[in-house]
């Protein structure tokens, strides 16, 4: 193109962009604003002059501003002004310095007043992401709060728009994490297929304008909710549902329930308990889950699984350990309240339970600090299945981390207190204790109950062979399990196998002794080698001859199997 071409082109479309900004009221079509913006933009870029980029700034500005401001944004069916707001917005990052423009107030004006009403527009959502992928680096660096506060909001577009969108969404999605957001990103990530049923329930109501609706649910139930919560603080009495006013403007009483509230915001305002026990939340889950599910729902069902997988490897790399402690209450709690399709429940509690064991693995001392919630959960075992084989993978990771360590002793022996007590409460009763779910056969009810007492009593005799001044106890608890009858055969075998490896103390440190045992711990039985010359072992096991006949053969000397110096 040759420079008056070019000059003719840059003259032409900055004419265009100085009438916009003139006119009282912006096009119904602007295709052609939009078209003229993404050429002076690019003439920009190509000139790389200051005194273009200059001209062109004050008109952009009061076009974003003016688009933002415009009524047309909550009504328009067209999609050209997110689009708009978009390249703007990337023209405010590129060539902010020269202008000394602050990008950070344009982006959350762009959030709140655009995409929070167009994340369900497949364009928008596109570009939004597309934008956000191609700016990443640089709203780390210099906004860097600006995605996790925003979480909810991509939340909702993704909801919307399902798994077409999951690479693009997945490739941003580390970015949504931070300090700020890394807890409450959790369970707004396992309450995704909630969000989607809350986003139809307002789509069969409002028709394609999800985003307007919600906007005006917000708006006009706000101080209802404050009246609400205010009464619930005061009175005790449970927030209702939002009453007549609710249902102005087309819009479901139930929609406006302060939890379908909570899940359908667009800012990250921290960590909400959210029970799923108000009668909205209740019918609409049992709508979805008793007819059929909608294609929406169906791929966001199995795009949650691979999102948590995401969250659980980012928390395991970057994330500080203090987080990650604060985190393993939190989905001992989810464990229980998933959404309820059967698949669905499987594939998360099964990453809930894998990151907790990881967590514990990385940081054994976690078990100690979180002795509260661990017995809190013991305590729950026979609620439900779901608290069973929660509290079994608790067995399995105090008994593995000796409770913590070495240091941590009265910790161990209340963990151990409530192993205990796991025990006893099935000695003394023959119920299993699980709700009698017409779902779960005996035979299951029993296998479950089984491996539970059987990671109990294997804690319990990996508890006391880590912290000794247990033993005591231990044999009480295992010799009682061995000689009930009322136990599964399995369990009381495994007592009666645990309680005699705990009368070899050599064997019971290599069998049941934890996999990384920590430098305190005493390992009788067990030589070490390179001190072999100049230390005595007065222990030496012979236990593996303990089955031939005759005494076993000892003629030999610790010199025929020690280096000499």
């Amino acid at each position: 193109m040759s420079d008056g071409d070019r000059d003719g082109d840059w003259d032409f479309h900055l004419r265009t962009l100085s009438n916009s900004s003139r006119d009282s009221n912006l096009p119904h079509d602007d295709s052609s604003l939009l078209h003229s913006v993404k050429k002076l933009y690019e003439l920009c870029k190509l000139e790389k002059s200051d005194d273009l980029v200059v001209r062109v700034y004050p008109h952009l500005n009061k076009l974003f501003q003016r688009c933002v401001s415009s009524s047309s944004i909550a009504n328009s069916k067209t999609s050209s002004n997110g689009l708009l707001l978009l390249l703007i917005l990337q023209f405010f990052l590129d060539f902010g310095d020269i202008v000394l423009h602050d990008a950070d107030p344009s982006l959350r004006t762009f959030f709140r007043s655009c995409l929070s009403r167009e994340f369900a527009d497949p364009v928008v959502a596109q570009a939004t992401l597309d934008f956000l992928n191609a700016n990443k680096k640089k709203l780390l660096t210099s906004f860097p709060t600006l995605l996790p506060q925003f979480f909810p909001l991509l939340l909702k577009l993704i909801a919307c728009n399902g798994e077409k969108f999951e690479k693009l969404f997945v490739k941003l999605f580390p970015a949504l994490m931070s300090p700020g957001s890394f807890l409450p990103l959790f369970p707004a990530l396992v309450d995704l297929p909630i969000l989607v049923v809350a986003l139809e329930r307002v789509e069969r109501s409002s028709g394609s304008q999800i985003g307007s609706s919600i906007a005006s649910i917000q708006k006009s139930t706000a101080p209802e909710m404050l009246l609400a919560l205010m009464d619930e603080a005061y009175t005790g009495s449970t927030i209702g549902d939002g009453g007549a006013d609710s249902e102005s403007d087309g819009i479901n009483a139930d929609v406006a329930d302060p939890l379908f509230l909570e899940i359908l915001k667009d800012e990250n305002d921290g960590i909400a308990e959210r029970h799923f026990t108000s009668p909205g939340i209740i019918a609409a889950l049992q709508a979805a889950t008793s007819g059929p599910q909608s294609d929406r729902l169906k791929q966001i069902l199995k795009l949650t699984p691979r999102l948590l997988d995401v969250y659980f490897a980012v928390a395991l790399r970057d994330v500080s350990d203090s987080l990650i402690c604060v985190l393993i209450p939190i989905l001992m709690s989810k464990n229980a309240t998933t959404f309820p399709d059967k698949t669905f429940s499987y594939e998360v509690r099964n990453r809930i339970l894998e990151f907790i064991l990881a967590a514990f693995q990385r940081f054994p001392h976690f078990i100690a600090l979180l002795k509260k919630p661990i017995m809190d959960r013991l305590a729950e075992a026979y609620d439900s299945p779901a608290k069973t084989e929660l509290a079994l993978h608790l067995c399995w990771a105090v008994g593995e981390h000796g409770g913590g360590g070495g240091s941590h002793k009265d910790e161990a022996r209340e963990l151990f207190e409530s192993l205990e007590l796991l025990l006893y409460e099935n000695l003394s009763s023959s119920r299993l204790g699980l709700r009698q779910d017409s779902l779960n056969s005996e035979g299951s009810r029993k296998s479950s109950r089984s491996r539970l007492l059987c990671f109990a009593v294997t804690a319990i005799a990996k508890l006391a062979t880590y912290h000794r001044e247990l033993l005591p106890r231990a044999r009480v608890s295992l010799g009682k399990v061995a000689r009930s009858r009322i136990s599964d055969v399995t369990v009381w075998m495994r007592a009666r196998d645990y309680l005699g490896l705990m009368n070899e103390p050599a064997i019971s440190v290599s069998v049941l002794g934890p996999s990384k045992p920590s430098p305190d711990m005493q390992n009788l039985g067990t030589v070490n080698w390179s001190e072999g010359g100049k230390k005595m072992i007065a222990h030496i096991p012979f236990y593996i001859l303990g089955g031939q006949e005759g005494p076993p053969f000892t003629d030999f000397t610790f010199s025929d199997i020690l280096k000499k110096r």
